[in-house]
């Protein structure tokens, strides 16, 4: 295994990387930095959580800080493309942690949040600039800022821009960069198809293809179990869980923004301390809520798909399934907020009588079955007919010493 000490990294970069606790690369790591480090184009395949983005980050400091090409108002070195504004806040959180000890400057631009500051943001100097297709092309537009000093490109989830019809956006932005021979390029994807490859060829420079696992669709690090549950038995198995597990922090998935309020509610009134995130939750506010999941203060988040990609939190030892979700790939997506940077983890999954027919073909896409656990009886001993017996049983007493 390949150790970030063996790359000859510059100082500034070596103490972020000592920062951040790294010691040991990833696969996807091992083989991408090298190449990157050395010049090349990569094109990577990798499974969420499995550092990739540390991958990109590293040469993209490397080559910043050793070209001698000054940094102008509007003008950034560096483009990071992500499809989601999560995945653009992740990735400028990560960069904040690994750059930190550079003076490279970062931004994210992206929408849901102060249009004006983020505009004007943009017009100073700005060596790495992260952000959405959309607001990207809205301000690029305006002539708020330019792409012809930028030396180092990224594409991230490329399959995901595909599937939520960015490709059009993509190749815009991409049409207006410096030739492909005159900056370095990365793009990661979940899967390196035919349409990634076909966009990789057309604005990279001779890419190296990294493909890691392919085969294997989710992390080995992540133990996963399901139970099979009446939906109104539910939330008292999910209690159960939260006192038997030995857990640290806990990401619990909805697949509805009404069934992720309704959880949250119970939760905070059995005691614990739980917040919630969803499409409908001002961007402002998720971004506090995911803050403050991130340093520990809320231990358990509950969210909706808006979650499942482009949240990227240390220590998560649990992602809990609280409804099957109905895509196999969510299921992927989901579980890949555990078990991140050759950590483990746990996915537990309830699988009810609405959502359990997706179950073969989650099963299916992952290519095993997943063990099944059976609770306590205990569980579902209905607690409204056992304090009505403590309370006819107490009736009585208290009837007998009156006489």
């Amino acid at each position: 295994m390949t150790t970030f000490d063996s790359l000859s990294l510059p100082e500034a970069i070596r103490k972020g990387v000592e920062a951040v606790g790294f010691t040991q690369c990833t696969p996807i790591q091992t083989e991408a930095l090298p190449l990157a480090l050395a010049g090349k184009d990569v094109a990577g395949q990798a499974q969420t959580g499995s550092g990739k983005t540390a991958a990109f980050l590293i040469p993209l400091f490397v080559r910043l800080l050793s070209s001698r090409r000054p940094t102008l108002p509007g003008a950034p070195r560096a483009l990071i493309l992500a499809p989601t504004r999560e995945l653009a806040v992740q990735i400028l959180w990560d960069a904040e942690l690994l750059g930190g000890f550079t003076d490279l400057t970062r931004l994210a631009v992206y929408g849901g949040v102060d249009y004006g500051k983020q505009r004007d943001a943009l017009q100073q100097n700005v060596d790495i600039l992260i952000g959405t297709p959309g607001r990207l092309i809205d301000y690029f537009k305006q002539g708020v800022y330019e792409l012809s000093q930028v030396e180092v490109l990224v594409v991230d989830e490329a399959d995901r821009m595909f599937d939520m019809g960015f490709i059009k956006d993509l190749r815009f932005l991409l049409r207006r960069l410096p030739p492909y021979h005159k900056r370095q390029s990365f793009l990661f994807s979940a899967t390196l198809s035919f349409r990634e490859m076909e966009l990789s060829y057309e604005f990279m420079n001779n890419p190296i293809k990294v493909a890691i696992s392919p085969e294997q669709v989710t992390v080995d690090k992540v133990e996963h179990v399901l139970f099979h549950v009446e939906k109104k038995e539910k939330f008292r198995l999910l209690r159960w869980l939260l006192q038997r597990e030995a857990w640290q922090r806990i990401l619990i998935f909805s697949n509805t923004r009404q069934g992720a309020e309704r959880l949250t509610e119970k939760l905070i009134r059995c005691g614990f301390k739980a917040d919630l995130i969803s499409g409908s939750i001002d961007q402002r506010k998720r971004l506090r809520i995911i803050a403050k999941f991130k340093e520990g203060t809320l231990p358990i988040l509950v969210a909706t798909d808006v979650a499942s990609r482009g949240l990227h939190v240390e220590g998560v030892s649990h992602v809990i399934n609280y409804d099957i979700p109905q895509d196999p790939e969510d299921y992927v997506h989901r579980i890949g907020r555990t078990a991140r940077a050759g950590a483990a983890g746990k996915a537990i999954s309830l699988a009810d009588e609405e959502y359990v027919l997706s179950l073969d073909a989650i099963e299916q896409y992952i290519g095993f079955k997943i063990p099944v656990q059976w609770p306590d009886e205990s569980v579902f001993t209905p607690e409204v007919a056992v304090g009505a017996k403590a309370e006819a049983r107490n009736s009585v007493r208290q009837g007998r010493k009156a006489k």
